[in-house]
């Protein structure tokens, strides 16, 4: 996993236990619709950075597992 990888996905969970720890903290009036919004943000961010990022892992996978051709034959 790359450290970009990392530091996004801890930044989409770490957004909304910051969300909760203000309304607690700060005592700010919050519906239960709220409430489920911020507990769903983290996995529906996740399940969006893995549709999103997938496109560049499928890439370079076929590139580095492709199979040699008659062009890829070094002349010696």
């Amino acid at each position: 996993m790359s450290k970009k990888h990392t530091l996004i996905m801890l930044i989409c969970c770490l957004i909304p236990i910051a969300a909760l720890v203000a309304i607690v903290v700060f005592e700010i009036p919050a519906t239960p619709i709220v409430y489920g919004v911020i507990l769903l943000a983290c996995p529906l961010s996740h399940l969006l950075m893995m549709k999103f990022m997938v496109h560049g892992h499928e890439q370079q996978d076929s590139l580095e597992h492709r199979h040699p051709t008659a062009f890829d034959v070094d002349a010696k």
